[in-house]
């Protein structure tokens, strides 16, 4: 017994086997470690996917849901997506597209994307603030861009007019005005009413009724649209100036005082 207990110490007190094994606990260790991070690259989870096209306000319900394996590390590399059914198809309440957005067929659903139906108000007026009133301009499928206008949207109103001299007037009169709703020539809100034809007849605008810069925007906004030889058109920004900090302002002093001069402006 002793003659190995010394056979061993000598074994292991020797440099070159001292080398051999810490050689061999390295690869041990490598090959631990690689194995450890190849496993977790092609580990997958199972996430829900649109089956079909989900357009704004739509409840959502299990038969738009299908399931697609996809590496995690494509889910922790996009935190907003949604992998749980429970954020899509609750048990007490109802989950919709949110307003102003789509899901196309086969794509994730992203927590921005889904809303709590209870949140929608059909009613548009609901959703408009406190000191604002609400201002309608006919439209249609062409001014609207290809029913490019959503609700939510902050959009520009640009007047297009001639002078007395017969010269052609056309400029900004009002920047950051906020879209209350888009609606058929029924009155059928096309993004809260799946009963709508689709075709964008009236622009519904939140506008606000108290004066800035001794300016009462809803007056004057009001006035503008039941003048016959005022022409009030519609013109879209891009996301990025919908989601840009701004007040809802005349840009024109001229185009104002165009209006003032057809009406009284004064009337107490």
């Amino acid at each position: 017994m002793g003659n190995i207990v010394t056979t061993l110490k000598r074994f292991i007190s020797n440099k070159n086997t001292v080398t051999i094994l810490g050689v061999l606990l390295g690869i041990v260790v490598l090959y631990i470690g690689y194995n450890y991070r190849v496993n977790a690259a092609v580990q997958t989870v199972s996430i829900p996917y649109a089956r079909n096209t989900l357009t704004s306000t739509t409840t959502i319900t299990q038969d738009d849901i299908e399931y697609m394996e996809v590496l995690t590390s494509f889910v922790n590399n996009n935190q907003n997506v949604i992998r749980d059914i429970n954020s899509l198809v609750g048990q007490l309440n109802s989950y919709c597209v949110q307003v102003g957005t789509s899901i196309p067929a086969g794509a994730f659903f992203y927590q921005e994307q889904v809303i709590d139906c209870r949140n929608i108000s059909s009613n548009a007026l609901d959703r408009m603030p406190d000191g604002y009133s609400a201002v309608s301009l006919e439209v249609n499928l062409q001014s609207t861009y290809g029913n490019s206008m959503y609700p939510e949207d902050y959009i520009d109103i640009y007047v297009r007019t001639t002078t007395e001299e017969g010269k052609l007037v056309y400029g900004q009169f009002i920047t950051k005005l906020p879209i209350l709703d888009v609606r058929d020539s029924n009155g059928r809100s096309l993004f809260y009413d799946s009963s709508s034809s689709g075709t964008p007849a009236i622009l519904l605008f939140a506008v606000p009724n108290y004066d800035i810069e001794e300016t009462n925007l809803y007056l004057l906004l009001s006035r503008a649209t039941m003048l016959n030889n005022i022409e009030l058109i519609p013109v879209p920004g891009n996301a990025n100036y919908t989601a840009e900090v701004g007040e809802t302002e005349v840009t024109s002093q001229y185009l104002r005082q165009i209006i003032e001069n057809q009406t009284v402006t004064d009337i107490y």
